[in-house]
């Protein structure tokens, strides 16, 4: 039975719903590391895992803005379950940037009947994270698939598991589109991260996993000329961040409104009867509540750029884009970090009891906000407005 396909204001409505319901469970979640998967199981039944499929095809064709807000009201319930799908999306927009219209018409088609798509890529020990070692090779109607990934989110719940190689030894870069329970195929749930830590993010081994021709699309060609898919995955990652940052923000005030007490000399010197009343406290909140909005309003602008791109491809569009997002990722990083962080500060000794968890906010601040360095952001940004230089062409700017 196929998915419902969503308006703008249909998918930001479920989305806040589901953030909402998701957050009830999310940090007795996290203590137990019990994974997700009745709600990711919901979340695909909702029809938002589809809501980029283009309209051609079915879909709802949803902009980039709109997704970033799913992502990020996602988020706010819990950050575990808004980025296991990440990659989905982003191979979902990889289908559309470069892959055959049978291809297209397939896999676009399994998500429109609520399949999930996971993430082969990344590797443990090569030179850097855009070196990889995992290979296709000919064989008798298609090819054979052999290597080993990590941090593969997404892919232990998963129904098809695209996955990076090399064709040959060196040659370009592919995506094998390959079944989760395929011959060869084995998802290890091996993720001990200190932060994140439901999001499944294992390893996958690939021994000689048999790959039909037309089950194998071009990567490299996505990057031939001006692009959005790297911008578009950012944005994603800088709204999961601006989830976090805002869920802490929202999480430190119910705790000081209802269960903190307030400081000594505040009592005595202020005459305050509540911590909320405490002027250190309510200089904080705002401080807080300043550098959130100003994440949040980031990553508005930066999919809005993401949708002027697409609407008109060119160079000096793909590149602005990419420097929105950069704004975004970095102002994100910055606002989760310090606020997960803040939010002891604010709430006092209580707040640090592990009964409580309220450390998972800055855990999964920490950790999801080391994917990519921030200070790279930056960089871009200032050799920009030094003298507009655009950044660089790949797939994580």
């Amino acid at each position: 039975m196929p998915v419902p396909v969503l308006t703008a204001t249909e998918a930001v409505a479920i989305a806040t719903d589901l953030g909402e319901r998701f957050a009830k469970g999310a940090a007795e979640r996290d203590i137990y590391r019990v994974l997700p998967v009745a709600e990711v199981d919901e979340l695909s039944e909702s029809g938002l895992l589809a809501m980029t499929v283009p309209a051609a095809y079915g879909g709802a064709d949803l902009s980039a803005r709109v997704v970033a807000e799913v992502f990020r009201l996602l988020a706010v319930g819990d950050p575990n379950i808004a980025q296991i799908p990440h990659s989905h999306f982003v191979y979902v927009n990889a289908l559309r940037h470069a892959a055959s219209l049978d291809q297209q018409a397939f896999f676009f088609g399994e998500v429109m009947a609520g399949k999930r798509f996971g993430n082969a890529q990344s590797e443990i020990g090569t030179k850097h994270v855009r070196d990889f070692r995992t290979t296709l090779r000919p064989a008798a109607g298609g090819w054979v698939l052999t290597g080993e990934k990590g941090y593969a989110t997404g892919a232990l719940l998963a129904d098809w598991i695209p996955v990076l190689a090399h064709l040959g030894d060196d040659g370009p870069m592919h995506v094998a589109w390959v079944e989760r329970h395929a011959v060869g195929v084995t998802v290890v749930d091996d993720w001990d991260g200190m932060g994140q830590r439901t999001t499944a993010s294992g390893s996958v081994r690939l021994d000689e996993v048999r790959v039909p021709a037309d089950r194998v699309s071009p990567w490299h060609l996505t990057f031939e000329g001006p692009q959005t898919y790297g911008a578009f995955a950012q944005l994603l990652h800088a709204a999961l961040d601006a989830g976090i940052a805002r869920a802490a923000v929202r999480e430190a005030a119910e705790f000081v409104t209802a269960r903190s007490r307030p400081y000594p000399d505040a009592i005595s010197e202020l005459g305050v009867e509540r911590h909320a009343d405490d002027p250190t406290v309510v200089q904080a909140f705002g401080e807080m509540e300043l550098a959130v909005r100003g994440a949040e309003a980031l990553v508005a602008e930066a999919g809005r750029a993401v949708d002027r791109a697409d609407a008109d491809l060119n160079a000096e569009t793909a590149g602005a884009a990419s420097l929105a997002v950069a704004a975004a990722r970095a102002a994100t990083t910055q606002a989760s970090i310090d606020t997960a962080s803040r939010l002891f500060e604010v709430s006092g000794t209580r707040s640090a009891l592990d009964s409580l968890n309220l450390n998972r906010h800055w855990r999964n601040a920490r950790t999801h906000t080391l994917h990519d360095p921030a200070a790279w952001k930056v960089r871009h940004l200032g050799r920009y407005t030094l003298d507009r230089t655009l950044p660089p062409n790949h797939g994580q700017l």
